[in-house]
């Protein structure tokens, strides 16, 4: 579900380099502003009324256009360019002559720049993507001299090595060992070797030289990802081809069909356009009896932009090719111990956990497939002996429907959007004490299906706010879903009269939206889908850190940040949570009692086909920055038909192409970092059951297990080490991969 525009998460590079290199992060000041710095800057609109260099409480995202980004960029980089010499001058080793000025640097960028790339992934037009690749160079070329600066480095030093070092919070202590170099909780990362500051001149060079060009290719991957998705548009006129598709999956295609100039169509008569989109992808491959459209409609998924100018083969080949180079000039044999060295595991770790949830999984997932083949053969399916990967999803909705008496299409009028949030908002006022109250039309937004909201503490105080943009539009959102923030919580960036500058989030999701007269009626995933992403933003919201630089998911180990995302989704399931969201949209009905019962009992079906999933896209994506060679005789796919031998029953298809458009590894953070979901998963199941053990059944209990993860889960943002300062405070010990066996029916085959 984490698929920001660049996954923000937390990773632990200098924050001179990383607060910039991921710059969908926006650390804004609420009253800065940019002065005009050179007449020529403002020849294509003037500097004065370009809404990016304006005093705002919140981003205008209402209003800022393509034609604003090159102006407003090029100015903003010109001043904070000055305001970096007068740093290095004026530099010393204390908090306020350094981190402090260094913060409001960070920020003035982090805001501009967090607006434009968000606008790109939510309202994405050809004038905004060339207006940011033009001026993409100019902004990386001044991260790299802020995260290169030996100044600011050296002051850094001073600090970490004088005596007043020990006097520092663990916060501040976790931030400086952040951008000098060492490590609070590791001794891996030396000398700030990740920014490239401790390089050669020549050899930093060469390394500046390969960010740029990374950093060129992930956003060009992506935009073919995007491109590649958008072209395929099948019109089907005969209703017989679309058999089997339920009513809210029709009416979506005939509302596609309307926007794309067949203004007639309707849900009964058609005609029906069906893309590549994942609400309209998902229906067919579960529900179409037609499995010709099915076979078709699967080979185009998986083939995306894997051929002619979209083709993004040789845009992998260079990424990993640059990534090599890159860890061979910090010091490190690959690209996985570069990125391990932010993280909690070790490649060899990771390695481990993944064999191991992979055995667990393996005899599982082959009973599924035999489960299935049985199944279609009893219904009379003709492909029942050769069962293919059109095929399992659609023979899995069916032997779903039969074992557990569950139709996902049925359940969707339980699940409209409005009572979802409802009750996702109770829980968090039952849990954590706040309260989530509409806040519309406090802030811009993007788009009119935008809601925005704020949250308050016990005493009815603002502690947050945070927007939600639900539903999927093809033409201009990219897909997936994601948490990104907007401000961090900072002591630093507060505005006159305040202590703090609250934070804000964002929520992103692309499920079906409302047909008709009817509300968005969800499904089942998507309303996890919903609990994981307000995880995300829960921590970044509720963080009681005020240091800005380590707040909320900041600073956070990047394998640890899925703690309270993946944690969220465990109350789906429990009953009384499940009851007070599922309310028939027309009759107020609630889900009836059997069917929540065979939703848990559904809750391990195929578990172990799904576990292996996500442990093939895990492997292969360490396999990929680890063993392979670019440029030597086992190609990217060769590593993907490899890893699949132990990692998928069915095998894959030779023509496989799905590393094409694998923007998580390749145009997101999870580069050597993909294990990360399985490793937080193992984190999540431990902590729910610490509410297991309270029982679920005494509110008391919930109520107080609960404020203990807001204190310290939540509160303590990237401050302390989030193994054993965090987790354990919380847990009362290390954790144990038993509750996620065990939630996943897992268990007994482990044993």
């Amino acid at each position: 579900h984490f698929n920001p525009p660049t996954f923000l998460k937390s990773n632990t590079y200098p924050i001179s380099f990383y607060f910039l290199h991921f710059l969908s992060v926006s650390l804004p000041d609420p009253t800065c502003t940019v002065s005009p710095s050179s007449p020529s800057m403002a020849s294509e609109d003037s500097l004065s009324s370009n809404p990016l260099l304006q005093n705002f409480n919140f981003p205008p995202f209402d209003v800022v256009d393509a034609h604003h980004v090159r102006p407003g960029i090029r100015a903003l980089l010109h001043q904070l360019e000055a305001e970096l010499d007068q740093l290095e001058k004026t530099v010393e080793p204390s908090w306020p002559k350094l981190v402090e000025p260094l913060e409001k640097i960070v920020d003035r960028l982090s805001v501009v720049w967090g607006i434009i790339n968000h606008l790109k992934a939510v309202k994405d037009t050809p004038e905004l993507r060339a207006a940011i690749e033009e001026v993409q160079p100019e902004k990386v070329k001044f991260q790299l001299r802020l995260g290169q600066s030996k100044p600011i480095y050296s002051a850094f030093k001073s600090i970490r090595e004088s005596s007043d070092w020990n006097t520092l919070s663990e916060a501040r202590q976790r931030l400086i060992c952040a951008n000098c170099g060492v490590r609070v909780f590791s001794a891996q990362i030396k000398e700030a070797v990740l920014s490239g500051i401790a390089l050669d001149d020549d050899k930093r060079e060469e390394f500046n030289k390969i960010e740029q060009e990374l950093e060129k290719l992930s956003h060009k991957f992506s935009e073919n990802v995007l491109d590649a998705t958008k072209k395929f548009e099948k019109l089907i006129t005969d209703k017989k081809e679309i058999e089997g598709l339920p009513p809210s999956a029709l009416g979506l295609f005939a509302q596609a069909a309307v926007s794309k100039g067949n203004e007639n169509a309707t849900a009964d008569t058609g005609p029906w356009l069906i893309t590549l989109d994942a609400p309209s992808y998902l229906p067919v491959m579960q529900h179409a009896k037609n499995r010709a459209l099915r076979e078709e409609v699967y080979r185009a998924y998986l083939s995306r932009a894997s051929s002619g100018d979209l083709d993004n083969t040789a845009i992998i080949d260079q990424i990993l090719k640059l990534r090599l180079e890159k860890a061979k000039l910090l010091g490190y044999s690959n690209y996985a111990e570069v990125s391990m060295a932010t993280k909690m595991a070790t490649v060899e770790k990771a390695d481990e956990l993944l064999e191991k949830l992979r055995s667990a999984s393996w005899a599982p997932a082959v009973q599924d497939i035999e489960d299935l083949k049985s199944f279609a053969k009893n219904q009379g399916a003709a492909e029942a002996d050769s069962l293919t990967h059109w095929d399992v999803t659609f023979w899995s909705e069916r032997l779903r429907e039969s074992k557990y008496d569950i139709n996902e299409e049925e359940l969707r009028p339980y699940f409209s959007l409005p009572k979802v949030m409802d009750g996702l908002f109770r829980l968090a006022k039952t849990l954590f004490g706040v309260d989530v109250v509409p806040a519309d039309g406090v802030a811009p937004v993007w788009n009119s299906d935008v809601r925005f909201y704020c949250v308050k503490d016990s005493s009815g105080n603002p502690t947050a706010y945070f927007y939600f943009d639900p539903y999927s539009r093809p033409s201009e959102k990219r897909g997936g879903a994601w948490m990104d923030e907007v401000f961090s919580r900072s002591r630093v960036m507060a505005q006159k009269g305040s202590s703090v500058r609250l934070p804000v989030a964002q929520m992103v999701c692309n499920q079906t939206p409302p047909v008709g007269d009817k509300p968005s009626l969800m499904t089942f995933r998507e309303v996890e889908t919903v609990f994981h992403e307000f995880g995300h933003a829960l921590q970044h919201m509720l963080t009681k850190e005020d240091e800005g630089l380590v707040s909320g998911i900041r600073n956070i180990e990047w394998d640890a940040v899925e703690l309270p995302s993946q944690f969220m989704e465990n109350w789906c399931y429990h009953r009384d949570t499940l009851m007070s969201i599922a309310k028939h949209y027309q009759t107020g009905e609630t889900l009836p009692e059997d069917v929540y019962k065979k939703l848990l009992a559904a809750r391990t079906f195929r578990a172990g086909s799904l576990s292996l999933r996500q442990l093939k896209f895990a492997t292969v994506d360490l396999e990929l920055h680890t063993k392979y060679v670019p440029g030597g005789t086992e190609s990217i796919y060769d590593v993907d038909q490899r890893v699949s031998i132990k990692t998928q029953v069915i095998p894959p298809l030779p023509e496989d192409r799905f590393l094409c458009s694998f923007s998580h590894i390749f145009a997101g953070g999870y580069a050597a970092g993909y294990y990360s979901y399985k490793w937080a998963e193992v984190l999540s199941a431990d902590a729910f059951s610490a509410f297991e053990d309270a029982g679920l059944d005494d509110i008391k209990a919930v109520k107080e297990t609960g404020q203990r993860f807001r204190n310290t889960i939540l509160a303590l943002g990237g401050g302390k080490a989030p193994l054993q300062q965090v987790f354990v405070a919380f847990r009362g010990r290390e954790p144990s991969p038993e509750p996620l066996l065990r939630h996943n029916g897992l268990l007994a085959a482990s044993a």
